[in-house]
């Protein structure tokens, strides 16, 4: 009968046991819904805190986007006009260029024909 006594004081702890791990883990998850509320909780006052701000860094974003675009816009239109007052430079030097060189052309001619027919009297005289 001894060993059933042994028997039955082991499965007495086990069982002590086993209701003790039973209240552990039903004192567990009470702790853990707390601690679930709390968090919950602050979770939602940081949300309703944070919510009107990004509103307004969205309105903000949006309103730099908006400007961005026309700051695109207007830098194109500015490059685009630029582009064409250099386009328009280039025309007239290349213009003013050949206007000169015909003008001069003819008194450079003339120099020359001058200057041949100075060289041929000079060198009959001579």
């Amino acid at each position: 009968m001894e060993g059933l006594a042994t028997t039955n004081v082991m499965l007495g702890i086990m069982a002590a046991v086993s209701v003790l791990e039973a209240l552990l883990i039903i004192g567990s998850a009470v702790a853990g819904y707390f601690a679930y509320k709390q968090v919950m909780t602050l979770v939602n006052g940081v949300e309703e805190r944070v919510a009107p701000a990004m509103v307004r860094l969205n309105a903000i974003l949006d309103d730099l986007r908006v400007v961005s675009m026309k700051v695109k816009d207007e830098t194109e239109r500015v490059d685009s006009a630029i582009r064409t007052t250099m386009d328009r430079v280039d025309d007239t030097a290349e213009r003013v260029r050949w206007n000169v060189l015909v003008k001069t052309s003819r008194i450079v001619g003339i120099v020359r024909g001058a200057r041949v027919a100075l060289e041929h009297i000079l060198s009959r005289a001579a």
